[in-house]
C-alpha cells in the first residue's frame, strides 16, 4: 500500500497484469491486511477479479503461496510474483519460455543495479565514478516466477520460496531462469521509493 507516483505500489502492479491480459488475480495477505482489502475490494474498479488467501508474516513466501495455489488457483502453469516489484516483462513470453524448458519453476533474472557508485581505478589512482551502474555480468531475481503445479510438492508450510525451495529444484535441474533486459525495480528502502517514483514520472 506504500504509495508511488500517486497510487499503491500494488496497483502498479495489477494494472500490469492488467495489460498483460491477467484478470484473474489472488493477493496474499497477512500484515495490515484489512487496508489492502478494503482498497481493493473484489478488484472491479480495475477491471480485475481478486481473491485474497490469509497467511501469517511468519510463514514467509513460502506458506504464502502455497496457501493461495491451495485455495484459489486451478491452472496447470501461472504466474506468481512478490508484492514489492515493478516489472515490465512479457507474460505471455515469460510463459511460453517457462513451457519450453520443462521446469518446475522459472525465475525472471534482470542485471543487478549496484546500490553504490563504483570506483574506477589505474593502479592505485581513482580515475573515475560510475554513479550506481548496472552491473550485468551479474542476474538478480526480479520477484517474478512462473510456476507449474507440481510446485506444490516443494512449497513448505512455513519458510521462503528462495531458500527452501528454489536451491532444491536447482540442484534437480528443474530450476530454470528467464532472462529480461527491461525496467524493474524493488520497493525495499525510502531510497528505492524515490528512484521508482522518478522512473515512473518520467515515463
Amino acid at each position: 500500500m506504500v504509495p508511488v507516483a500517486g497510487k499503491p505500489l500494488l496497483q502498479w502492479i495489477i494494472e500490469g497484469l492488467k495489460r498483460n491480459k491477467i484478470r484473474n488475480v489472488v493477493v496474499g495477505v497477512a500484515y495490515k491486511k484489512e487496508k489492502v482489502m478494503d482498497y481493493f475490494s473484489d478488484g472491479g474498479r480495475l477491471g480485475v477479479t481478486i481473491k485474497y488467501s490469509n497467511h501469517t508474516v511468519e510463514g514467509g513466501t513460502g506458506e504464502g503461496f502455497r496457501l493461495a495455489i491451495e485455495r484459489h488457483v486451478d491452472d496447470d502453469v501461472f504466474l506468481a510474483m512478490n508484492g514489492d516489484e515493478l516489472v515490465d516483462l512479457n507474460v505471455s513470453d515469460f510463459v511460453s519460455f517457462h513451457l519450453s524448458q520443462g521446469g518446475i519453476a522459472t525465475i525472471a533474472l534482470g542485471p543487478l543495479r549496484s546500490p553504490y557508485g563504483v570506483a574506477e581505478l589505474d593502479g592505485s589512482d581513482i580515475v573515475g565514478f560510475l554513479e550506481k551502474p548496472i552491473l550485468r555480468m551479474h542476474r538478480v531475481s526480479v520477484g517474478t516466477y512462473v510456476f507449474s503445479r507440481d510446485i506444490l510438492d516443494y512449497l513448505p508450510e512455513k519458510g521462503d520460496v528462495e531458500r527452501a525451495v528454489f536451491p532444491r529444484l536447482a540442484s534437480m535441474r528443474r530450476l530454470k531462469a528467464y532472462i529480461h533486459n527491461g525496467f524493474w525495480a524493488t520497493v525495499n528502502t525510502l531510497k528505492d521509493l524515490e528512484d521508482v517514483e522518478k522512473q515512473l514520472r518520467g515515463g
